[in-house]
């Protein structure tokens, strides 16, 4: 049976216990139940404090969700009662967990849009307000006084490193840059039209495979090795990105140079020729500024993906595997591509641009780039984005008719009412195909550029599944095939 929004009334109300996720578990008497909820909040974060003092790796990766609204269901002649589910920045959910059990009722939401599939500590958004926070930090914060590598920990374990910390995982990164020789072979090996995603996930899987300690699909050993599979992965991630770049130009592999810095090591192993200059400051901080946006974007498709793929027990190799594969999609990680594409479309028309953007008001043309799925506001990556865009292209000292095109886009939409009053802004897609083209890097190579800033994220929703998961996930269905019919022998079809 399924839920008809005809057939059925919510109410909420007040007052409920106050609940813990285990093993905490708060039973108030009748005094307590009349709690309000800003000390039910305190009550958390006292709890939060307790945890978090012992400097253990649990309290980032054990959501404590409080209980202090409830929900009641009538469907038919029943009454079924709901839990409210209130996360620290006051987010509100519907527990349906008990609801099949009690009422043989599901919920149906196709795409997830409106289900919270999980409780996280990783990632907070808020579209409408243009807001986006790492374990609560503001990403322009984070943005203008961190870098990269910082933000990985970050993601990792819940706070940010400490300066022994921090030197030490960029020791271990910079140690583990240089690929398993049997992992760059299998890269080589690889037929030579396969996408630059594809030869990605079957590197790290590769990977994996010579790494088998790292790599058990034991959970309490994953767990355990856990920060050296983590570093291995962000640190391999580039190299197996250049590898399979330079075997497509015919170029062998650079050596890595643990004397740069995680980018700059990133562009030489790409790009670098012998006798080339060093590698701009500039270059390699709009680089560090596009993997740091994008290392974590909350419950995205390939986040998803990876957290289902861990819930079975998966390793993180295998889960970032599919992440990766996830990602490949052109609907979730091709948008700046989609970019660039765009761009060319206009210059190879013959169009400034103006054509374009009257065909867009028009609705005939669709403006890659602009407005986002999440964020009703200007997205707060884009902002930051535009700066590290303008003083790349500087220090490049680029000019083109792509680029000309780009700026007068950029300029229209922020100042038509159209666009204003639709909120199509700049997005942080925008931007960033416009910088990783001026860098020299391919088309098809832009997701994986992706791929690489968004795998710490995708490592922080490993551990925190491995950490706290407790059931395989296992969505349900609607089932709208065939009733039940006799099978017909072949003669009589």
């Amino acid at each position: 049976m399924i839920l008809g929004w005809k057939n059925f009334k919510l109410t909420m109300g007040l007052p409920s216990p106050v609940e813990l996720s285990p093993p905490i578990v708060l039973q108030p008497s009748s005094t307590q139940k009349k709690v309000r909820k800003r000390e039910c909040s305190f009550t958390e974060t006292f709890l939060k404090t307790l945890i978090r003092s012992g400097r253990t790796f649990v309290y980032p990766f054990t959501p404590l969700s409080i209980m202090s609204d409830k929900a009641s269901l009538n469907f038919g002649d029943s009454t079924y009662s709901l839990n409210v589910l209130i996360g620290s920045e006051n987010e509100k959910a519907l527990d349906v967990r008990q609801l099949r059990k009690d009422s043989g009722l599901i919920t149906f939401d196709d795409g997830y849009g409106n289900t919270g599939s999980c409780e996280s500590t990783v990632t907070f958004i808020d579209g409408d307000k243009g807001i986006l926070r790492y374990r609560g930090y503001d990403i322009a914060e984070l943005a203008e006084k961190s870098n990269f590598l910082e933000v990985c920990l970050l993601l990792l374990n819940g706070e940010l490193p400490s300066s022994q910390e921090l030197t030490a995982f960029e020791s271990k990164v910079s140690r583990f840059q240089t690929l398993p020789a049997e992992v760059l072979h299998a890269v080589q090996s690889m037929p030579g039209g396969i996408h630059p995603m594809g030869s990605l996930a079957s590197g790290l899987q590769a990977l994996g495979g010579a790494c088998p300690h790292l790599c058990t699909n034991d959970r309490a050993q994953d767990i355990a090795n856990f920060e050296d599979a983590a570093a291995l992965i962000i640190a391999a991630l580039p190299a197996l990105a250049a590898a399979n770049y330079r075997k497509k130009v015919g170029e062998e592999l650079r050596v890595s140079d643990t004397s740069l810095n995680y980018c700059e090591n990133f562009l030489s192993m790409m790009f670098a020729k012998d006798g080339d200059a060093p590698v701009n400051p500039a270059l390699s901080k709009a680089l560090d500024v596009i993997f740091l946006l994008h290392a974590d974007h909350e419950q995205n498709c390939s986040t998803s993906t990876c957290r289902m793929i861990a819930s079975g027990g998966a390793n993180p190799f295998a889960s970032l595997a599919g992440a990766v594969s996830a990602l490949w999609g052109p609907l979730h990680g091709g948008a700046n591509m989609a970019v660039i594409n765009m761009l060319n479309d206009i210059h190879n028309s013959g169009d400034d641009g103006s054509k374009f953007i009257q065909s867009a008001k028009e609705g005939k043309s669709r403006l890659m780039g602009f407005g986002h799925r999440v964020y009703r506001n200007y997205d707060p990556r884009a902002k930051i984005l535009k700066s590290a865009c303008d003083q790349a292209l500087e220090a490049l000292g680029v000019s083109s008719p792509i680029l000309d095109i780009a700026r007068r886009l950029e300029e229209v939409a922020l100042q038509d009412p159209y666009f204003i009053d639709r909120k199509l802004y700049p997005n942080v897609d925008f931007y960033s195909g416009i910088i990783l083209q001026a860098l020299g890097f391919p088309t098809d190579t832009f997701t994986v550029l992706f791929a690489i800033g968004r795998a710490p994220g995708w490592l922080a929703h490993w551990k925190e599944i491995a950490q706290t998961g407790k059931r395989i996930h296992r969505p349900r269905q609607i089932y709208q095939g065939a009733n039940l019919r006799p099978y017909l022998s072949i003669e009589n079809r």
